[in-house]
C-alpha cells in the first residue's frame, strides 16, 4: 500500500517548502504542491505539522546483550521511533562487549526483528573496552561497522590511540572518543566547581575532558585520520574543536540534550537522576555548548540514551551509575532550549549525524522522488510534559519530569512503513 502525506511543511537540506508527498515501495515517489488521495493508499493529512528526514542518533545505549533488565533492543527501538528516530547507533558497552563480528551481528539482527528503527552497531576500539588491545578493525569494518568507540571509557594510552587512528585511516572507519582522563576523575560524583565544593562531593574537573580532546586533536593532526568527539560538555572543549576545525582537521563532535538544558546545580538535590558521564556542568558551559551547536562547531545532537533500572538510580550518588534517558525527549528539549533556526536543529538531529555515522545513503536524505522514505512528522509548537509511565523505554530515569518541553513527533515512517502513528507505535 502506498502512503500519501498532505498538509505538511517540508524541512530538509533544500530548505523549507509546502508540499504533499507520496511514498511507495519504501521510497518517495512524488512531491508536489498538491496530490489527490487514491482509494487504495494510506492517507495522513497533517496540516500545521513538519515533515523532515528521520532523526539519527549517534549515541544510544540499548543494553542488550547483558543488561536486558534496563532495556532491550526492542524497547529501545520503540523509544527511538516514538522520538522520531529512524536509525540509531548502538554503543558497544554491552556484556559481552561489541568487539567481535558475532556480537555485532546479534545486535543488528535483533534490530531487524524489532523493525521499529534501523539499528547500526558500533564496535569497541579495544577488546573488552579494557584499553590494552585493539579490536580486529578490518574484520569488523568488513561486517559493516563504521564507528568505533570505548564509550563509557576513554582510551587512556596515547600510543594505542595513535595506532588506532593509523589503522583506521585506510578502512573508512571513524574513531569516536569518550574524552576522560580517568586519573583525574577517580571517585568523582559531579562537576568540580562551586556547587561541588558547597555540597562536599568529590569533583570531576573539566580538564579531564579537555586534556583528551587536545590529545586526540593532535593525533588527528599527526595521522590524518578522522575523529568524532562524543558528548562534549565544557566551554574549553568547544573552543578546542572550533580551532581544530579552523585548521581543516577531519573532526566532528556531538552534544547531548541534557548538556544544553541542565546544570550541576540540580545535584543539590542529591538525586542520582542527574548523575551523568560527563557530568552536568555550569551555566557558562551550557551556553558554550549551545553556541557550538549554533555556529556548527558541534555537528550533531546525540542523546546518550542510558537506561537504568530504578533500584540502581536510588543508590547514593557515589554508588549510582551515570546516565539518563534521552530518545523520547530529545526533540522537545532541543526546541525548548536552543536559540537556533528550526531547520538547523533538524539538521543536527538528522542529516548531519547520518553523515558522521556513514549511513547518509539511506537516512537523513532529502525529501525528493527516488529517495528512501525514512521520515518524521512532528508538531513543532506543541507544549508537553513527560509522564514516565507512558515512556516506551523499559526504564524511567528521565530528568525532565515537570519541565515543559516544546515540539513532539507524531509519526515516524521507516522504509515507507508507518511505525508510529499519532504518537503510538504500530508494532
Amino acid at each position: 500500500m502506498s502512503l500519501l502525506i498532505t498538509g505538511a511543511t517540508l524541512v530538509d537540506q533544500r530548505g523549507e517548502r509546502r508540499a504533499d508527498v507520496r511514498v511507495a515501495a519504501g521510497r518517495v515517489v512524488e512531491v508536489a504542491a498538491e496530490l489527490a488521495p487514491r482509494s487504495d493508499e494510506q492517507h495522513l493529512d497533517v496540516p500545521g505539522r513538519v515533515l523532515s528526514p528521520g532523526f539519527v542518533d549517534l549515541h544510544t545505549h540499548l543494553r542488550e546483550p547483558g543488561k536486558e533488565e534496563a532495556e532491550t533492543i526492542e524497547t529501545g527501538s520503540r523509544a527511538a521511533a516514538k522520538g522520531g528516530y529512524t536509525a540509531v547507533v548502538a554503543m558497544p558497552n554491552t556484556d559481552p562487549t561489541q568487539d567481535s563480528v558475532g556480537v555485532v551481528e546479534f545486535v543488528r539482527e535483533q534490530g531487524r526483528r524489532a523493525g521499529l528503527c534501523d539499528v547500526y552497531p558500533s564496535a569497541s576500539i579495544t577488546v573488552g573496552r579494557a584499553g590494552t588491545q585493539l579490536t580486529p578493525f578490518a574484520e569488523l569494518a568488513a561486517a559493516g561497522v563504521k564507528l568505533f568507540t570505548d564509550d563509557g571509557n576513554g582510551v587512556q594510552d596515547p600510543l594505542l590511540m595513535r595506532r588506532a587512528f593509523e589503522y583506521a585511516l585506510g578502512l573508512g572507519i571513524t574513531m569516536a572518543q569518550h574524552c576522560e582522563v580517568e586519573r583525574l576523575t577517580a571517585g568523582a560524583v559531579m562537576h568540580e566547581g562551586d556547587c561541588c565544593s558547597h555540597l562536599g562531593l568529590p569533583g570531576w574537573p573539566s580538564l579531564a575532558e579537555e586534556l583528551m580532546v587536545h590529545r586526540d586533536i593532535e593525533l588527528v593532526r599527526l595521522t590524518g585520520a578522522p575523529a568524532h568527539f562524543l558528548h562534549l560538555s565544557t566551554a574549553k572543549s568547544v573552543e578546542l574543536v572550533r580551532a581544530a576545525k579552523a585548521d581543516g582537521l577531519p573532526i566532528t563532535a556531538e552534544a547531548t540534550p541534557h548538556h544544553i538544558s541542565l546544570t550541576d546545580e540540580l545535584l543539590r538535590s542529591y538525586s542520582a537522576i542527574y548523575k551523568v558521564n560527563p557530568p552536568l556542568r555550569t551555566m557558562a558551559d551550557v551556553d558554550a555548548v549551545r553556541g557550538g551547536l549554533a555556529d556548527g562547531t558541534i555537528d550533531a545532537i546525540a542523546t546518550d540514551h542510558a537506561p537504568h533500572v530504578p533500584e540502581s538510580k536510588e543508590q547514593p550518588l557515589d554508588q549510582a551509575p551515570p546516565g539518563m534517558l534521552g530518545l523520547e525527549t530529545a526533540l522537545g528539549v532541543c526546541l525548548a532550549h536552543l536559540d537556533m533556526p528550526f531547520a538547523d536543529v533538524i539538521a543536527a538531529m538528522s542529516w548531519k549525524p547520518a553523515a558522521i555515522a556513514g549511513i547518509d545513503d539511506v537516512h537523513g536524505r532529502p525529501i525528493e522522488p527516488g529517495e528512501p522514505a525514512n521520515l518524521t512528522i512532528l508538531d513543532p509548537d506543541v507544549r508537553w510534559e513527560v509522564v514516565p509511565s507512558q515512556l516506551a523505554s523499559k526504564s524511567r530515569n528521565t530528568p525532565y519530569v515537570g519541565i515543559p518541553l516544546t515540539g513532539r513527533t507524531t509519526h515516524t515512517i521507516l522504509h515507507g512503513d508507518v511505525v508510529v502513528e499519532n504518537g503510538t507505535p504500530t508494532r
